[in-house]
């Protein structure tokens, strides 16, 4: 029996999430971290502690996603002045 070849699925998924920031801007960013952070506060809620996510600790995750949230906004606040 023949294994499967490897599939990149991830990086078309980067892809696609990197052509949307980059065509909606900061409303993308604002999007997907709001996206993140409910699904984080919801995982760790369920008792999630440690996420495959680069920082790790859920905490760092759900300050980091609150981060680009803030800064997202206030862009698109002083985009619209």
């Amino acid at each position: 029996m023949k294994a499967e070849p490897y599939d990149p699925l991830r990086l078309c998924v980067y892809a696609t999430v990197a052509l949307l920031a980059w065509l909606l801007g900061p409303w993308a960013v604002l999007g997907f971290a709001v996206l993140g952070f409910a699904g984080y506060w919801k995982a760790r809620r369920a008792g999630l502690t440690r996420s495959k996510c680069l920082l790790r600790d859920t905490r760092l995750v759900l300050a980091y996603l609150g981060l680009l949230a803030v800064a997202a906004s206030v862009a698109i606040v002083l985009s619209l002045r």
